[in-house]
């Protein structure tokens, strides 16, 4: 922040000047010097400065923000396409399976009627 100079002479004189006395005039310079000293004033040359910076970082984070939303996007966008591949790679392998029990169904009936059949044969024919 910019300090706003203070001209301890000029003020002194200007305090002379109307009718107050040397060392009062000094005393009452060096006190407000010194309370400009200990304040922190921004200017207004300091509060541009500050907006400015402001407006920057604004600009800053926007941009940043948008490129997040824009990768989560795509990042968003390859899940949904990743999930869409598992799913067809699942049903795919479940119509397999059904398959498979089809298959087994049949076979496990042909093995029932193939020993139905030796039974009947050894059981049955014999007989005749």
């Amino acid at each position: 922040m910019g300090q706003v100079a203070f001209d301890t002479l000029q003020a002194s004189e200007e305090l002379e000047n109307a009718g107050i006395s040397r060392e009062q005039a000094r005393a009452i310079s060096l006190v407000v010097r010194r309370s400009h000293e200990v304040a922190d004033v921004a200017t207004k040359a300091d509060i541009v400065e500050v907006n400015r910076n402001i407006a920057d970082v604004r600009k800053d984070l926007s941009a940043e923000i948008a490129d997040v939303r824009k990768d989560l996007s795509a990042e968003i966008t390859n899940v949904r396409k990743d999930m869409e591949i598992t799913r067809k790679d699942l049903q795919l392998e479940m119509s397999g399976i059904r398959a498979e029990q089809k298959l087994m169904r049949w076979m496990l009936g042909a093995g029932i009627l193939g020993i139905l059949s030796l039974v009947v044969k050894a059981f049955l024919m014999p007989a005749l």
